[in-house]
């Protein structure tokens, strides 16, 4: 019996672990056995591995120092923008560090203390008896229940926790993340690259170097999802850059929230953050921030507020991140309607010359 249990070990849980004080708490995480045994994860988030200003100011605002150990060659200066449509190229300047996103998430997770009691597995069922949850988690050692006054969920875009809390069907936009690596030949371009192509997605393709590795994902209609990544692919081989020496490929699902209610912080004793909550910018996908930002609201609201009040009073405190998301979408149309986007890139504003 556990007052508070969080399902999910990335930045958002991680860092809720860490700051939750006076609390009996317990961490399902997959990734934790891993990290007990000193073994490779066999799930690692799709991601371009990019810590934006956000990102970094966030973690700022947590007491928290990137180590060296996290960063990985090189760290770009400007995002190198194709439009595949009209052929178009410009590179814009921007703030971001380039690090290893699994080794970030395995260095917050390092960071729980051990007061916390962390659970490697998965959690597959979640019950309410008489007041309280009842959690299903499939281990590594054996099948197991566990139970809590509070759940949270930040088990990501496929959360089992909103799908279990959420009074009515969520219709929040999804797309199929897909993410190859690939080693890297000294003699191929190393960009940092955004682009665009609004016959296979109207959301976007990344690629950046990781040391001696490219990768490149997308985010794609899950509908021939596969199909499209390998047509955007063979459409970036014209502008120099190779998939030949295919490394691994990662896949996850991935929210666009689009509309007010596409967020939910939570119902009765049960709290939504990060991603599970719908806590991603519309505009670009990034994520990170607003882990760590939603983690750091609940972890003072439930150390601060009386036990009524915490759900309204985490809801009231996510204002500012969901007003924040909705001023997002004022910059997609200039990102992703092609006309408009042909327009900006042609003017060259705010490019680097």
């Amino acid at each position: 019996m556990y007052d508070l249990i969080i399902i999910g070990g990335g930045p958002a849980g991680a860092t809720l672990a860490r700051l939750l004080k006076g609390m009996k708490v317990a961490l399902i995480d997959k990734k934790l056995h891993s990290a007990q045994s000193g073994a490779i994860s066999s799930f690692q988030k799709p991601c371009g591995g990019l810590l934006s200003p956000d990102a970094q100011h966030a973690l700022a605002n947590i007491g928290l120092h990137l180590p060296a150990s996290v960063l990985v060659k090189p760290q770009p200066s400007s995002v190198k923008t194709i439009d595949l449509n009209s052929g178009l190229v410009r590179h814009y300047p921007r703030n971001y560090i380039n690090m290893d996103r699994h080794k970030f998430d395995m260095w917050l997770l390092s960071l729980v203390p051990e007061t916390v009691t962390c659970f490697a597995g998965r959690c597959t069922k979640i019950e309410q008896d008489n007041g309280e949850y009842v959690l299903t988690l499939i281990a590594p050692e054996e099948p197991r229940q566990l139970r809590a006054k509070y759940i949270v969920g930040a088990d990501g875009a496929y959360s089992i926790v909103r799908r279990t809390i959420m009074p009515y069907k969520s219709r929040i936009k999804k797309y199929t993340a897909i993410q190859q690596w690939f080693l890297r030949d000294a003699s191929e371009p190393s960009d940092y690259i955004a682009a665009f192509d609004n016959s296979l997605t109207d959301s976007y393709a990344w690629g950046l170097d990781k040391d001696e590795h490219f990768i490149f994902g997308a985010a794609l209609p899950a509908k021939n999802a596969k199909h499209d990544f390998e047509a955007l692919k063979e459409k970036m081989c014209a502008y120099g850059y190779s998939f030949s020496k295919l490394v691994k490929t990662e896949c996850c699902q991935v929210l666009t929230p689009l509309h007010f209610s596409d967020t939910f912080s939570g119902n009765g004793n049960a709290f939504l953050i990060g991603e599970a909550g719908g806590f991603i910018s519309p505009s670009s996908l990034e994520g990170i921030s607003y882990a760590l930002n939603t983690a750091a609201i609940l972890a003072k609201v439930l150390m601060t507020e009386p036990e009524p009040n915490r759900l309204a009073a985490y809801k009231k405190n996510l204002l500012g991140l969901r007003l924040k998301l909705m001023l997002k979408q004022l910059k997609m149309p200039f990102m992703y309607n092609k006309q408009l986007r042909r327009l900006v890139m042609k003017s060259g504003v705010t490019a680097v010359k």
